[in-house]
């Protein structure tokens, strides 16, 4: 795992210039790559490519990049894991290859010699971000992994193109001037990130996941080709669906899929462990590892001293049924609030989901021991992990005769009483109710509940379901609201069934722009590479093709997971309600944090800034003081911008 960063500049500059450029811009990203450095020029009106090195496979120098290949033709730098590497490099060993060294990196060089690009990034089973310069055509590309697990953003200003693994290293080039996107920041008021292909800097996007950009120079337009689409994938998948299965059998597949997608992300030349935190996936995840070790594998979780929010026990309770050598870090809320300062620079962007506190915290920790983490990101999104999933479909079906104004009229009624209370109400009742209807933190899930009611489609009801705003064209000063960031059109069309549109639409967009952006940053911040299993592209093609009874069964969601995690670690330890990797932020805000936000959130500030309009804000922080009302989504977006804001100006 690297960072890579570059520019591409035909107005003529002098070696010290062009060395004094590449070093800023690779320095502010060293964070990425601490263990090496490089910087490659084409000196004939091409482009200048940096890196940084985290060594994980091959350590020796023969890693180095930038790399030229044998023929002189391909140069690259390239971030990420090619978990297929010693297939394709067999392969080219049977075409005559010989190799000098051990890394990914040689191979896809030898790849594009021996096979030219076209084709190529299919052949890539892994993470990645690539800048790849071909010689011969005067072409750049810039290429991301399928599912968008690696940044790579890219932009034309005065006349140079930048491009590189996060914002902070576009901004160290003297070219780059940018300002906000105002659009972009409704979006991200809408969604608690930024969407889709753009970035929160007008003219700056991102290399869209699964897709190839190319550019033939400064000035020139860039041109875009996908190479999968996850789109594609579900609809072939749900096609090929059988209209019956053995779940033996399933169980028997998914284990020997998973196991050899487990086995790829254990490749590594340096420590290597796995985030625990005794939920289905991680205790899956860690349950294949224990099977492919030699050694005993490590694990790692973090626990709050706040009822509601630990899952520390569970985790140590997985940890000493599978054997692991297991770390456990008892986090203050003093010293998960002492991190919040740290996020504006580490994001790049503004960015609001609040369990990126946790996941740096627990990164950190495990950053001590491994230079590698296994996590279980993507069991939710592939096997209908998400609670919406189940109430979305039975809400928007038993509401469709339903008269609209009765709708809202309920919906109201829901959103009168604070998540605090509906939580302290379901706490009391909870000796009454069946196992599958206990959930964590269920007065928030009730709020989503409310705001699905008045919809009458399932793209509507998602978006209001994700929409931490609901109107942000009225927050933020001269922004337009993009509404939906994905064809809606093309996904009912795609796939007309609820369930399977709503998994689609996550696998869309909260997948490679909050769950990704949120771990990378997090562990890269700290020089951690994180390998996510169940986001192998085979296994969510895999799950595609599976009925939706293995998904959810018996009201509960990651059926066939379970099921599978039954054969290592026994029921009683992971079958409990879902709890999610989550900080109590509204409390802080009323407590700790309310200084700091008042700073932040003050009217004259926001109206000397000129971005958001207080009379949308200022409300809403003196209801949430006063337990009124559920804000904390809609408050933590606003104080990540202000931050973000006053980190960069």
């Amino acid at each position: 795992m690297c960072g890579i960063t570059g520019f591409w500049d035909r107005r003529g500059a002098t070696r010290t210039e062009v060395d004094d450029r590449i070093a800023a811009m690779t320095t502010c990203i060293a964070h990425r790559g601490p263990d090496d450095a490089g910087a490659w020029w084409d000196g004939n009106g091409g482009p200048v490519l940096g890196f940084r090195r985290l060594a994980i496979l091959d350590l020796s120098p023969a890693g180095h990049q930038p790399m030229p290949s044998r023929s002189g033709r391909y140069t690259i730098a390239f971030n990420g894991e090619i978990y297929n590497y010693r297939d394709l490099r067999e392969a080219l060993s049977a075409e005559g290859w010989s190799f000098r060294g051990g890394s990914d990196t040689e191979v896809i060089l030898a790849a594009a010699e021996q096979w030219g690009t076209d084709g190529l990034w299919e052949r890539l089973w892994g993470m990645f971000a690539i800048a790849l310069w071909d010689a011969d055509t005067r072409t750049l590309h810039l290429v991301r992994d399928r599912l968008g697990k690696k940044p790579l953003y890219y932009g034309q200003m005065g006349g140079v193109l930048l491009f590189g693994s996060e914002l902070k290293a576009l901004r160290a080039h003297p070219a780059f001037d940018a300002p906000i996107d105002r659009d972009a920041l409704a979006a991200y008021f809408r969604y608690a990130y930024v969407p889709g292909d753009r970035s929160i800097h007008t003219g700056v996007a991102k290399v869209p996941a699964g897709a190839a950009v190319t550019l033939r120079g400064p000035g020139e337009a860039p041109t875009v080709r996908p190479y999968w689409s996850a789109l594609d994938v579900a609809r072939a998948g749900v096609a090929a669906r059988p209209s019956s299965a053995d779940p033996v059998e399933a169980v028997q597949e998914l284990e020997a899929l998973l196991g050899d997608a487990v086995e790829r992300r254990m490749v590594a030349d340096v420590p290597l462990g796995a985030f625990l935190s005794g939920g289905i996936d991680s205790s899956l995840v860690v349950a294949l590892m224990t099977k492919r070790s030699t050694r005993q594998v490590r694990t790692f979780t973090i626990g709050f001293d706040v009822a509601g929010y630990d899952e520390a026990a569970a985790a140590r309770a997985v940890a000493t049924v599978l054997g692991t050598e297991h770390t456990e870090f008892r986090v203050t809320p003093a010293q998960a609030r002492e991190v919040i300062p740290r996020l504006p620079h580490l994001y790049d962007e503004p960015f609001a989901d609040s369990s990126q506190i946790p996941t740096l915290l627990v990164a950190q920790l495990a950053r001590r021991y491994v230079t590698v983490a296994l996590s279980g990101d993507g069991g939710d999104e592939g096997f209908g992990g998400y609670l919406r999933y189940q109430f979305l479909p039975a809400a928007l079906a038993k509401s469709a005769g339903v008269p609209g104004p009765l709708r809202r009229v309920a919906a109201a009624g829901m959103q009168a009483l604070a998540p605090a209370t509906w939580d302290a109400a379901f706490a009391a009742a909870s000796a009454l109710l069946p196992r599958a209807a206990r959930q964590a933190r269920p007065g928030e899930k009730l709020h989503k509940l409310a705001a699905v009611l008045a919809s009458s489609t399932p793209d509507e009801a998602y978006l209001r379901t994700v929409s931490t705003w609901q109107a942000p064209g009225e927050l933020v000063l001269a922004g337009t609201d993009p509404g939906a960031t994905w064809d809606e059109a093309a996904t009912a069309a795609a796939l007309p069934d609820t369930l399977d549109r709503l998994m689609a639409l996550d696998t869309l967009t909260y997948l490679p722009d909050d769950i990704l952006v949120k771990v990378d940053r997090a562990t890269m911040g700290v020089s951690l590479e994180a390998r996510a299993p169940l986001l192998d592209h085979r296994v969510l093609a895999w799950a595609w093709r599976q009925p939706q009874a293995f998904k959810i069964a018996d009201g509960r969601g990651k059926w066939i997971l379970r099921e599978l995690l039954a054969r290592h670690v026994p029921r009683e330890e992971f079958d409990r309600p879902k709890m999610g990797f989550a900080i109590p932020v509204g409390e802080w805000l009323r407590g700790p944090l309310r200084e700091w936000a008042e700073a932040l959130l003050e009217p004259t500030r926001l109206r000397r800034e000129g971005y958001l309009r207080p009379e949308c804000v200022t409300p809403i922080w003196h209801a949430h003081l006063a337990g009124r009302g559920s804000h904390v989504g809609r408050l933590w977006s606003v104080l990540m911008f202000e931050a973000w804001l006053e980190s960069w100006s």
